[in-house]
């Protein structure tokens, strides 16, 4: 028999037992006080609810609402806006894989498949036993490392389906995981927790590093010519070059002498010094070329 909805409203949510919500009453106020505004909290204290139960439930809702002076349809707007306040429970680990452009196209989409099938779950399901949430995420910025899949918001770079397959293993039985970079791994609640706030309390956790890889520093490199090719690509003038390994002519500037746009701004360039910023002084190209008597080209105008 199907059941039938008759659109009759929702009870209000249940609160939390008394002994947690006395415990997070009392971190609440202590994010709170951060702040020049307690509505400014909201974020942090959603992480703060997530933290407890693993997503944003009706009661963490309320909690927020209540000491925010906030209404639970203020709240429900931003817990449901930002993809990282979860809406449902979930597994112990989020494990994301990037499916935009450059890591789908390096790999991200067959990795996604192939875990689906591999875990038996789609998209933003969980496991039966509890521990893995699967889905795929937006853009995290390393693209340089693609494909990426993140568990907990960590990276773990250059991956590929068998590799991704071992990473869930070795979660699943509980096996020690480390990230490529970061902060090592801990628990979906833990991990709310530290993005409320609070510090980490894990020997060494606030000593792990981050930090740009090699190739995110390859452009940087190359723009101050610390040791490396004077030029990849010739100039559109120059000759090929006769093998793979002559890189640049002598006469090519080097990186750190060849200024890009933002270094020398071409004197018509919107980000030039005397180009007015005032939306009201500034005149349009046509109207600065006919007050200096040039053509819609710059030049000067033959009189007829």
């Amino acid at each position: 028999m199907t059941e039938v909805a008759l659109g009759l409203p929702q009870l209000p949510a249940p609160d939390f037992p008394a002994d947690v919500r006395a415990r997070l009453e009392t971190d609440a106020k202590e994010v709170i006080a951060r702040y020049p505004g307690s509505r400014s909290a909201l974020l942090p204290l959603l992480h703060l609810v997530q933290s407890e139960e693993g997503y944003v439930s009706r009661t963490g809702i309320r909690f927020c609402a209540e000491l925010l002076d906030l209404t639970t349809a203020e709240v429900t707007a931003v817990a449901t806006f930002y993809t990282m306040y979860r809406r449902k429970p979930s597994g112990d680990y989020q494990v994301g894989v990037c499916t935009n452009t450059l890591c789908a196209v390096m790999g991200g989409d067959a990795i996604f498949d192939e875990l689906k099938q591999y875990l038996g779950v789609g998209n933003d399901e969980t496991t039966a036993d509890g521990k893995v949430t699967l889905e795929h995420i937006e853009c995290n910025a390393a693209c340089d490392f693609a494909p990426v899949v993140m568990v907990n918001w960590e990276f773990f770079d250059n991956q590929d389906p068998q590799s991704a397959k071992q990473l869930v293993d070795d979660l699943i039985a509980g096996r020690e995981v480390r990230p490529t970079r970061g902060a090592p791994l801990c628990t979906y609640k833990e991990t709310a927790r530290i993005l409320a706030g609070f510090p980490d309390q894990r020997p060494g956790a606030n000593d792990a590093t981050g930090g740009a890889g090699p190739a995110s520093l390859a452009g940087l490199r190359l723009h101050r010519g610390d040791g490396a090719p004077a030029k990849v690509v010739g100039q559109r003038a120059e000759p090929p070059a006769e093998d793979a390994g002559t890189y640049a002519t002598p006469t090519s500037p080097s990186p750190a002498q060849h200024l890009s746009s933002h270094d020398a701004p071409l004197p018509t360039a919107e980000s030039a010094p005397a180009h007015p910023a005032d939306p009201v002084a500034d005149n349009s190209a046509a109207d600065r070329n006919a007050a200096n008597g040039t053509g819609r080209n710059g030049t000067e105008e033959e009189s007829e």
